[in-house]
């Protein structure tokens, strides 16, 4: 035999024998149990033992962000994750990409080990090669021609193409890992070496010495001698050996690692089977829900299906490893599968005892689609009603409101940087504020969903109408500000969308009972479950993948937040800005009395918003003036720092600190100071360094402030007036989920109308389009029809 065992010192795994009785008319089990051993748990008719084990980490992880923390870990290849799709020899790139991920996780202080398959396919293509060259120097001999006859290929035995393969297989794995510096060892066994309790304790010391020198082990079952898998051999309390997820689940619980990752080449489980229209991925699977899973066919090569698998991965997960099924052939995933896992990244299949106490992210999805849809068939004047009753209870539960919120700013206290404490917090002014902002909603909404923008008479009796119908399911992720739920809420129900709401969890005290009042407003008419809190570990990348349930993502938050949205979200439009750095250009004939007011409001009112001032534009005969003085010292006294621009610092002998990026957003009580010589320069400039948020002119030229408002391409131009204007509130939208800076869809303070798209209404009776072909009875008219007033009162 060719198990490389040398070293003791395994604590045997049961030294309990288990007497079972099983009655053959019925698939039904008797237990008696020893005394030390805890409870049995079954599925189908077999069950499994939870066996007190002594292990150092506990049980297995509840959740996926706990992954990363996996210190040993074994990832098992499947057969269709090696071989190639004609099952003859291996896929050489996708176990490179498997190797390199294997080997950053080893350097990072991990104890990888690799349970593989593949030594029968790359068996069988080495002697299939060597059948072919026999058969073809025999016919040649014997035939005399030069054309070989058609040469058949006898049925291989399983054994000896894995005797063939496995020292190729190996030198295939040497030499990739030494790639990365990194030594690998090869272990074969046999169902018998975990029954021998001497060659257990020598695999298991075998083992431990392998990763104590910081060696990978590649383990798997020597299949050029092992014998077939006994019937109900799994009823000694421990999974037997008969394929390599059972030698995957066993080798993981054996040596007490941390996670197993299982490979195949499905997705991970499916409530029906995978393929078929109503197959849903199943996120998180536990012990007891295999009545929730329909089991297809095994896969293309290998021994085991994914019945073994869900067999062994629970029965690892009893021994206190959190188990993984995944994908490892899809191309696009392949390359990072598994380290995305190690991360807690949504992939596949992962396995948990541990039940959440609320509903799943994806149940919450679904929720939010049917709340939504039973939202958009309310009359106009209900769901007004819903948010004016929205409005009542932020003033009548003002108390509890700000109660919560003081438990959030105490627990910030010290973590969060002043201007983000300053959006945390509530007030009764804000509360206030944000009640006349619902119910300004409420008015607008009365003329939303439904409303006709364009009637048509295709032809007689032919009319198309196009009408404002809700986008669909929102995502909605924000930071540091509670005060954002209601408004977004309010305007989600206004427009008829189902809502997903993910908070900071800095808020989490003043998010978790802004939402349950908003939830006691939809329930006057039953439709509580439209606007969802989403409270699980979901990281927010992964709530970006959803492309299934969400139909658009609103990120209100931090530059960074946007951009890191903007990049996870595949498939789902992300409606916001990512920077808000806007200017303001004061003008050759600008009023002195107004400068200084603007320029304060603008950047002093409140640093930290999005539309507060980040670089003034001074024109150039404006320095060493009075008006000049005025500005520098305001800013002096309002403490703010000041940047020179490259420009402005050459006027100066000791000029403020240079700016080290003109594209720069401050959020704080900091400017950016540049000199222009023109209108034109200072719309060149803020081109070439905005982020097309908001942007000033301060002039008393109405010709010069109309060149500059026509000119400069942002979501927002002002003449004299300040950039803390640029907002859904003062804009009279009564709120805003954001400021967007893209040029479809909305663009500036998205309200109201910004959460809403069309469908189009086609009536007829009995028309066909071949009835207008160039021989046909009817002609297109394509007449406007004037559009009906809604009664709104």
């Amino acid at each position: 035999m060719l198990s490389q065992v040398y070293r003791s010192g395994f604590q045997p795994f049961n030294q309990h024998v288990l007497p079972w009785f099983q009655s053959t008319a019925v698939s039904r089990f008797r237990y008696v149990q020893p005394s030390g051993i805890r409870h049995v748990r079954s599925w189908s008719n077999i069950p499994f033992i939870t066996v007190p084990l002594s292990r150092a980490h506990g049980k297995s992880f509840a959740h996926r962000s706990e992954l990363k923390h996996a210190k040993r870990i074994v990832v098992k290849l499947g057969s269709a994750v090696v071989t190639r799709g004609d099952e003859c020899g291996l896929a050489l790139g996708r176990l490179a990409s498997i190797v390199e991920q294997v080997s950053v996780l080893q350097n990072q202080g991990r104890e990888m080990m690799l349970v593989t398959s593949g030594a029968v396919a790359f068996g069988k293509q080495r002697l299939r090669h060597e059948i072919l060259l026999s058969q073809s120097v025999r016919q040649a001999l014997h035939s005399g021609q030069n054309q070989l006859k058609e040469m058949a290929i006898p049925v291989l035995e399983a054994r000896a193409c894995a005797a063939a393969g496995q020292s190729g297989l190996m030198a295939l794995y040497e030499a990739m890992f030494t790639q990365y510096s990194i030594c690998a060892a090869q272990i074969l066994v046999t169902n018998l070496d975990f029954h021998d309790e001497q060659k257990r304790r020598n695999l298991n010391g075998t083992l431990h010495e392998l990763l104590r020198m910081n060696i990978v082990p590649i383990v798997n079952t020597n299949d050029a001698v092992v014998p077939p898998a006994e019937p109900n051999s799994d009823l000694q309390g421990v999974i037997s050996v008969k394929d390599n997820d059972s030698l995957a689940a066993r080798l993981a619980v054996e040596m007490k690692t941390d996670l197993l990752i299982v490979l195949s080449d499905v997705e991970g489980l499916f409530d029906s089977p995978p393929g078929s229209d109503d197959a849903k991925l199943i996120d998180i699977f536990y012990p007891g829900d295999q009545q929730s899973v329909t089991f297809g066919t095994k896969s293309r090569v290998g021994m085991g299906g994914m019945e073994a698998k869900v067999k062994a991965a629970l029965w690892a997960l009893q021994g206190g490893t959190s188990v993984v099924i995944a994908n490892g052939t899809h191309p696009k995933v392949s390359g990072h599968v598994i380290t995305d896992i190690v991360e807690g990244k949504k992939v596949g299949t992962f396995f948990s005892e541990v039940k959440p106490a609320g509903p799943t992210v994806e149940q919450q999805g679904e929720m939010a689609r049917s709340g939504g849809r039973m939202l958009a068939t309310l009359e106009p004047e209900q769901r007004a009603e819903i948010i004016h009753h929205l409005a009542d209870l932020l003033t009548d539960q003002r108390d509890e409101i700000l109660l919560a919120n003081k438990k959030d700013l105490e627990e910030a206290e010290g973590r969060l940087a002043a201007p983000l404490l300053k959006r945390l917090s509530l007030s009764t002014s804000k509360l206030n504020s944000l009640a006349i902002g619902l119910r300004q909603i409420a008015a607008s909404s009365q003329d939303s969903v439904g409303r006709v923008l364009r009637r048509t008479r295709i032809a007689k009796n032919l009319e198309l109408e196009q009408v404002t119908v809700p986008i669909g399911v929102l995502l909605v992720i924000f930071e540091s500000r509670p005060d954002c739920l209601p408004q977004v809420a309010a305007l989600a129900i206004a427009s008829g969308n189902g809502l997903l709401l993910k908070g900071g969890k800095e808020a989490a005290h003043s998010n978790r009972i802004l939402h349950l009042l908003t939830q006691e407003a939809l329930s006057i008419h039953g439709v509580k479950e439209a606007v969802q809190l989403v409270n699980s570990r979901e990281e927010v990348e992964d709530l970006c993948r959803l492309d299934k349930m969400i139909d658009l993502i609103i990120p209100r938050g931090s530059s960074q937040l946007v951009r890191d949205i903007q990049k996870a979200a595949k498939g789902i439009p992300v409606m916001g800005h990512s920077e808000g750095i806007c200017h303001m250009y004061v003008d050759s004939e600008a009023s002195v009395d107004k400068v200084t007011r603007l320029v304060r409001d603008s950047k002093c009112e409140y640093p930290a918003a999005c539309n507060a001032l980040e670089t003034l534009l001074i024109h150039r005969d404006l320095l060493r003036t009075p008006l000049f003085d005025q500005i520098i010292d305001m800013l002096r006294v309002e403490q703010v720092k000041i940047h020179a621009g490259p420009k402005f610092a050459s006027y100066l002998t000791f000029s403020p600190s240079e700016v080290k990026s003109l594209r720069t957003e401050y959020g704080d009580l900091e400017l950016c100071i540049e000199v222009v010589d023109s209108v034109q320069e200072a719309i060149d400039h803020i081109h070439k360094y905005g982020s097309s948020h908001t942007d000033v002119i301060i002039t008393e030229n109405e010709k010069t402030a109309e060149f500059f408002l026509q000119h400069v391409d942002s979501a927002c131009v002002f003449w004299n007036a300040s950039t803390r204007f640029s907002d859904g509130y003062r804009f009279g939208l009564g709120a805003e989920v954001g400021i967007s800076t893209s040029r479809i869809h909305a663009r500036g303070p998205v309200g109201l109308e910004g959460l809403l798209t069309t469908k189009w209404l086609l009536r007829g009776q009995d028309h066909v389009v071949s009835d207008f072909s160039e021989h046909g009875s009817l002609k297109y008219l394509h007449e406007t029809l004037p559009i009906p007033q809604r009664n709104t009162n």
